[in-house]
């Protein structure tokens, strides 16, 4: 894994991990064991989830940038739809609090995006720029 994707990784997990902390407290304080389990299971499902997509874009990274860039549409779009079906289909579940569950998967999720935006626009790209001995139009090439 290159030093970008675990800056990445690190970046976006450890928010997640410790609003995740923040959501069982919650979880426990408003329906219970319950809700604390719910929010448990919901933060380890978000970190899973992102954590494999991150994977997923870093390996798809070293093929080419088209692959990275489709392997990042792709993650998010599986994503997106896996935690959908996850949370329609454990609706009547009651060994935990479904909302609580429900609403924890939606903000931690919300957070890691956050969190992974934050973590981007941090890195500053090296950009050569011409020194000032060269011609003013550097990129035009016309003979």
């Amino acid at each position: 894994m290159h030093t970008s994707d675990a800056r990445m990784l690190r970046g976006a997990a450890i928010p997640a991990a410790a609003a995740g902390v923040g959501a069982v407290l919650i979880g426990l304080l408003t329906a219970g064991a319950k809700g604390a389990f719910a929010a448990a299971l919901a933060t380890v499902v978000v970190i899973a989830f992102f954590s494999l997509s991150v994977l997923a874009v870093a390996w798809a990274a070293k093929i080419s940038t088209q692959t990275m860039m489709l392997a990042a549409l792709a993650s998010y779009a599986v994503k997106i739809l896996a935690v959908m079906v996850l949370v329609s289909a454990m609706d009547e579940v009651t060994i935990w609090n479904t909302k609580v569950f429900g609403w924890t998967v939606i903000g931690l999720a919300l957070l890691w995006i956050a969190a992974e935006f934050r973590v981007a626009l941090q890195r500053r790209p090296y950009i050569d720029e011409p020194e000032n001995d060269e011609p003013e139009n550097v990129l035009d090439r016309s003979p």
